[in-house]
């Protein structure tokens, strides 16, 4: 993979400096017009395309505009939501002005080209969001890096070309951001344990209170997980006892995405323990109380939150 020097680094920024004093494109009321160029941000029904020559234009996209990836001599393009389009894409767009916007009738792009953004806009964001406060400007910083990418993207072109200049552009904050650790390591952020009745995967008020706590601290953080594990006391069968502590866990995970709209994608991978693992013993009845129980763990990015205080939330008694 091929590195950028740092002069090339320097000489880039510059550029996207003085990119970023040019105004929005007014395409005259009526005018037909056809642009080619990549995407460098999006904001509901908007998306802002900036032209090889520099030159940016304030997209609107419609419900009639039509979303498709280019077609092919044997399959037809695929519709795509307006939610997909994602900075560094690649892209052609039709419309007709409205004095100010071009009013888009049809957007095309290359599949290969869409993943290649998708990539790079999962890799850039994080590092974008999360620099730490001692750094200059974090704002400015995650303003070049999008610049970078979207300059790189338009001069170099194509899926294989896209893909080398994001890794190289990543690189090039990382090396100048060295508090930025792997994205991949993750902490616990705060914790809280979910207790239950017997034979009852149902929560109670205290329960649900622990859960908006829980819920609530995610909302402040980005690239947060949330780890949920269900065990039951060794009161009837085994595999019973299983099924009872996924089905806690699943209660507790339903709550947070009903009540909270917590992304799934935020929720890991559950799983019931049934009787193993206790953390009390289970020939008393305390005890037994104790081990029906969901084990709720807020995970954060250590690179991402990287002032993050690590806490617990007081156990539900």
């Amino acid at each position: 993979m091929k590195k950028i020097s740092p002069f090339i680094v320097v000489a880039i920024l510059s550029l996207t400096s003085l990119a970023q004093e040019i105004q929005l494109r007014k395409v005259p009321i009526g005018q037909k017009i056809k642009i080619r160029g990549v995407v460098i941000n999006r904001d509901q029904d908007k998306i802002i395309v900036r032209d090889s020559m520099g030159m940016d234009t304030s997209v609107v996209v419609t419900q009639a505009t039509s979303i498709k990836t280019k077609s092919s001599l044997f399959k037809s393009g695929d519709k795509i939501a307006l939610t997909q389009i994602v900075r560094g894409l690649n892209l052609e767009v039709e419309g007709i002005g409205d004095g100010q916007n071009l009013v888009a009738n049809k957007i095309r792009f290359d599949k290969d080209d869409l993943d290649v953004a998708r990539t790079v806009d999962n890799r850039v964001t994080p590092t974008e969001e999360r620099l730490s406060q001692v750094e200059q400007n974090a704002q400015k910083l995650s303003g070049q890096i999008d610049e970078l990418m979207a300059i790189s993207n338009a001069a170099r072109g194509g899926a294989k070309a896209a893909q080398e200049t994001a890794d190289a552009a990543v690189e090039g904050v990382n090396a100048t951001n060295a508090r930025i650790t792997a994205l991949d390591d993750y902490i616990v952020q705060s914790s809280a344990t979910i207790y239950f009745k017997v034979n009852s995967a149902v929560l109670s008020p205290e329960a649900k209170a622990e859960l908006d706590k829980i819920a609530q601290a995610a909302m402040t953080l980005r690239g947060y997980i949330i780890e949920v594990t269900g065990f039951a006391s060794s009161d009837g069968d085994p595999q019973k006892n299983k099924i009872l502590s996924q089905r806690r866990a699943q209660a507790v995970i339903d709550y947070l995405v009903q009540t909270h709209n917590i992304p799934l994608r935020r929720i890991g991978q559950s799983y019931g323990f049934g009787d193993l693992k206790p953390i009390a013993d289970n020939s008393t009845p305390e005890g037994r109380a104790q081990n029906r129980r969901v084990e709720v763990k807020l995970l954060v990015s250590r690179g991402i939150n990287q002032t993050v205080e690590v806490k617990t939330t007081p156990k539900n008694q």
